[in-house]
């Protein structure tokens, strides 16, 4: 997953060649050449002393001096990271239900690379396994004056039980490695370019195989999108499509893991009120997550489910993921599972908070999510999960990163209050501290909407 004033133009040399050196050219298809970068093994981290199979150099398009004078003004239209404000993708991976939040930040920072300052815009990239955090990553991104698209690093924090495990991945520009070009002005069919080029700790590189398609959208077609194929570190290969409004659309297979987008704004809002099914449906979803999610309280929300999508368009992958999910926390109130009945009612009121960033502001939705997650945290201490309660926590954090700058200060103030007490707790496993603060949390978010 993977936008502006003018501070001085700077110019970065990129693609010197790589001579990682101690590769042989190992299986049938790997080439062997003096650039070569070697195939890592995924379990061990460990080189294999074969090289990748990569494309000829000549092919390669991210060769050039980029000059960014306006780089926060990131339009590309496959690329468009200062446009989007927000993009929800859905899926499976590993066998469990993925959704990942994606959403530019407000402001902007600099790297520095060859003494020069670039200015970025910073995409937070959250990603939850079964309703549960699992990545979180800083994206940093920059426009050159020629329109192509620049990946300047990223802050990566990978989680185990609610805690960051490490940070694998992390990487910054003009300091672990190059910036790297993560699309092109122009790209067509043949292009070759590394989204990330530094070996050993990230790498990718991408060729294009098909420019100016049409694809379904989560509400209709959409034009002038593009398929590429990815060759990652290990030496797999995946497929890849990038859509205009959107930015990076889809990643693997309906049959395998999946990451495709839900919906995007503003994209894909739409002007008018929230429709009557829809807060019938919230309503539903709302009662049923507040207790135990009983038998009767399930059966609202999947009639009110029914009664919505047969009224309103629904994108597909959301419709899916919904049915899923309401499937899910159905099975777990029938079999009197409460751990599982908490992780499907979580899922299903995210979902249901997709469906309202169609209607309202990103903001409106946001303070939303927080009381979602202080909801799903004063339910998790309750039942004495310090894991859960720390992955809650991180999720107030990161969302209330985005949100914080829509909240009048001094009623901001009072919600960092909040969560530095439940940090403190989280840190330190004190569930019962916790408990008491989600209710402080609470009335603290609910003086603080907007």
């Amino acid at each position: 997953m993977n936008s502006r004033k003018r501070a001085g133009a700077v110019a970065v040399v990129l693609g010197a060649t790589l001579a990682t050196g101690g590769c042989s050219s190992g299986s049938g298809n790997a080439q062997a050449r003096s650039d070569c970068v070697p195939i890592i093994d995924e379990a061990t981290g460990e080189k294999t002393g074969k090289c990748m199979p990569l494309a000829p150099e000549k092919d390669r398009v991210d060769r050039v001096k980029p000059v960014f004078s306006d780089s926060t003004t990131i339009n590309n239209p496959l690329h468009p990271s200062s446009q989007v404000q927000q993009v929800i993708y859905g899926g499976q991976v590993g066998g469990k239900p993925f959704r990942t939040e994606f959403t530019l930040l407000p402001g902007t920072t600099s790297i520095t690379i060859k003494g020069g300052q670039v200015k970025v815009r910073t995409l937070q990239y959250m990603a939850l396994s079964d309703g549960r955090i699992e990545e979180v990553a800083l994206d940093w991104f920059a426009q050159a004056d020629d329109g192509s698209v620049w990946y300047l690093g990223e802050d990566v924090f990978n989680y185990r039980d609610g805690v960051v495990a490490d940070t694998d991945g992390t990487w910054k520009a003009g300091k672990t490695g190059p910036a790297a070009m993560i699309m092109p002005a122009h790209p067509k069919a043949g292009d070759v370019y590394r989204p990330e080029n530094t070996p050993g700790v990230v790498f990718e590189e991408v060729t294009v195989k098909a420019a100016g398609q049409t694809i379904d959208g989560p509400y209709g077609p959409i034009k002038g999108a593009m398929t590429v194929r990815e060759l990652h570190m290990d030496g797999s290969r995946e497929d890849k499509v990038f859509a205009p409004g959107y930015g990076e659309f889809s990643t693997g297979s309906p049959d395998g893991d999946l990451e495709a987008v839900s919906l995007a704004v503003p994209t894909d809002a739409k002007p008018g009120p929230v429709p009557a099914a829809l807060s019938a449906l919230s309503d539903s979803v709302r009662a049923a997550q507040s207790g135990t999610a009983d038998p009767v309280a399930v059966q609202k929300v999947r009639t009110a489910w029914d009664a919505y999508r047969t009224g309103d368009s629904v994108p597909q992958l959301l419709a899916k993921q919904m049915n899923r999910d309401v499937d899910t926390l159905t099975a777990a109130v029938k079999a009197g599972d409460v751990k599982r009945v908490h992780s499907a009612a979580l899922r299903v009121a995210q979902n249901d908070l997709d469906l309202h960033l169609r209607y309202e502001p990103l903001a409106t939705v946001e303070a939303a999510r927080m009381s979602l997650w202080a909801r799903q945290l004063a339910t998790d201490a309750a039942t004495g999960d310090p894991g859960a309660v720390a992955g809650d926590v991180t999720g107030l954090e990161l969302t209330w990163a985005r949100a914080r700058h829509n909240t009048e200060a001094g009623k901001a103030g009072h919600v960092d209050d909040r969560l530095r007490e439940l940090r403190d707790a989280a840190d330190h496993k004190d569930i019962a501290t916790a408990a008491k603060s989600a209710p402080r949390l609470q009335a603290a978010l609910a003086n603080a909407q907007p």
